[in-house]
Parts: structure tokens; C-alpha cells; sequence
């Protein structure tokens, strides 16, 4: 298992780098670099995870990690980020992005918990349901191509930070390989954890799945926030977050349905409450800012939170 986190990371980071290297080339903006080539190539760890875990019939495994890398994205990532440097949240944000992830997580919840208004014994995440999530995501890439289109005439192309083209496509590839090859490592590792000391897959994909395949967000968000990158350190957050809950697991839930535990309606209403929990700091500040006090209890509450699932097991 640490084998794979240890892949998955550096498999990231290199897909990250020449993903960035390609949004420099083409005078992308640093927020919708954030949103969508650093949001993509972190969330790689989460999708390569949910997928294979779900073939291998450990569906708890696949939801969870999800979720608990949302929680994990907006609690423990944004909050290090903005203990680091404080970090302003634009306006589209606030009214556009983080609404969007807001939307997406109770369309999950309404989807997962729909076989309760039908005669289905079973809560589940069907195919239909994936397809339905790939659709929203379709809708999301939309909104982005459109704010790219009317912000690019402002920026300079052929940024210094474009690597070769070569080196660029180096980059991607051994990315790629290094996470689907992380990915597998991983599920095994957490399945045998979980076997072991008799510990659910459910309580391993929302603690140390979810948090191994979040470093890649907390790597880029704390690099970018220490070097006064803040669009980058908020846009991979809110554009992880929006990827893993319509992208991830849209892509997982249309190859296999996965089975939906009531209980995991909790974790869905933790990513809910973090994710709005921005909004309130960025009311609070006054200055449309994450600040370092608000990181610090960020924090704190994923702390609890932690404590809250593995003592309700």
C-alpha cells in the first residue's frame, strides 16, 4: 500500500507538471488551470482507485475514497494551504464554482438514496445514475470552456513555465503509468489492511485511502499558496472536489453499479457542510479570503471527523 501511495503521488506530480506545461503553452488562466488541468491530474489517483477497486467487487471501498477525499480536499488541504498564505477566493467562485460542487454532492446523495421513493430494496448507485453524474460533468467542462474562451484574450501565451514538447509528453506518460500501476498497489494494500485487523472498507477508503490519494492535492495546493499562487491552490480544490463526485465516480458508477450504504448519507453530508463552509469564511473575512485562522479550523474539524469514523465502527 505505500508502495502505491508512494507511486500515486509521484505519478501525479509528474502528470500535474506537464499538464501545467501544456495549460502554459496555451495561455491558460491559473484559476482555470486549478479547476480543470491540475484538478484532472490530481484527481487521477482517486478515479484510478474508485475503479479498481469497484471491478474488484469492494464497492464501499470505491464510494468512500470518493468522499473522503472530498472532505479531506476542502478540511485538511485548504486548510494547510491557507495556513501557509491566505488565500483570496474570486467571485466567480463564490457564485459559480463552489455552488457547482455544492449542487454536485446533493445530486449524489439524491441519486445514491432514490430507491427510497421506489419499491428497490436496495440503495444504489446504478449505471444510469454514472451517466447521468458523466452528464453534469459535461455541463461543468461547459462553463469552463466558456470562461476560458472569454478570459484568454487577456493572457499571454507561450508562458516562461512551458516546458519542451517532448518533455511535456514524457511527463504525461510516465504520469499515467505510474498512477494506474499505483492504483492497483493501493486496493490491494487497503483490502489487505482491511482483512487483517478487521477493519471495514468503508473506514479504510474514507481515512487512509482518501487521505494517500489526497496528497497529490495537498502537494500542489500548499506549492502553489507558498508561491503566491493562490487561484491555483483554490481552483484544485473546488475542481478536484467537482471531478471526483461527477467525473470519478460518474466513470466508476456507469462500468459497475455500486451498492450505497445509509450510513455513508453522513459522510456525503460532511462534504456538503466543508464545502459550504468556505462560503462562511469567505463571508466572515470581509476580504473574500480563506484566512490562516480559518485554515486552522478546517484542521481541527477534519481531526473530528476522523475521530468520528473510526469510532462509530
Amino acid at each position: 500500500m505505500i508502495a502505491g501511495l508512494a507511486l500515486l503521488i509521484k505519478g501525479a506530480d509528474w502528470l500535474v507538471d506537464g499538464a501545467t506545461s501544456v495549460a502554459a503553452r496555451l495561455g491558460i488562466s491559473p484559476l482555470i488551470v486549478g479547476l480543470t488541468i491540475v484538478a484532472f491530474g490530481t484527481s487521477m489517483p482517486e478515479f484510478l482507485v474508485s475503479v479498481v477497486a469497484a471491478t474488484e467487487n469492494n464497492a464501499d471501498l470505491a464510494i468512500a475514497n470518493i468522499v473522503g477525499s472530498n472532505i479531506a480536499n476542502v478540511l485538511l488541504v485548504l486548510g494547510i494551504a491557507a495556513m501557509i498564505r491566505p488565500l483570496p477566493v474570486r467571485d466567480s467562485t463564490v457564485v459559480s464554482e463552489i455552488p457547482f460542487s455544492l449542487t454536485a454532492a446533493l445530486l449524489v446523495g439524491f441519486l445514491a438514496n432514490a430507491a427510497l421513493f421506489s419499491s428497490s430494496a436496495e440503495l444504489t448507485i446504478s449505471r444510469f445514475d454514472g451517466v447521468v453524474l458523466l452528464l453534469f460533468f459535461f455541463l461543468f467542462m461547459l462553463y469552463v470552456y466558456k470562461e476560458t474562451v472569454e478570459g484568454r484574450e487577456e493572457l499571454q501565451p507561450e508562458s516562461p513555465e512551458a516546458l519542451s514538447t517532448t518533455r511535456t509528453s514524457i511527463y504525461l506518460v510516465i504520469g499515467i503509468v505510474c498512477l494506474y500501476l499505483g492504483g492497483n498497489l493501493t486496493v490491494d494494500g487497503a483490502v489487505s489492511v482491511a482483512s487483517r485487523f478487521n477493519v471495514s472498507d468503508a473506514v479504510i477508503g474514507l481515512t487512509i485511502i482518501a487521505i494517500g490519494t489526497s496528497l497529490p492535492e495537498l502537494v500542489a495546493s500548499c506549492m502553489a499558496a507558498y508561491r503566491g499562487q493562490t487561484d491555483i491552490a483554490v481552483g484544485n480544490v473546488v475542481g478536484s472536489n467537482i471531478f471526483n463526485l461527477l467525473w470519478v465516480l460518474g466513470a466508476t458508477a456507469s462500468m459497475v453499479e455500486l451498492p450505497f450504504e445509509v450510513i455513508t448519507n453522513s459522510d456525503l453530508l460532511a462534504v456538503i457542510g466543508s464545502s459550504s463552509l468556505i462560503l462562511v469564511a469567505v463571508v466572515i473575512s470581509r476580504r473574500n479570503a480563506v484566512l490562516r485562522w480559518h485554515g486552522g479550523v478546517f484542521c481541527a474539524l477534519y481531526v473530528a471527523y476522523l475521530f468520528y469514523v473510526v469510532l462509530r465502527t
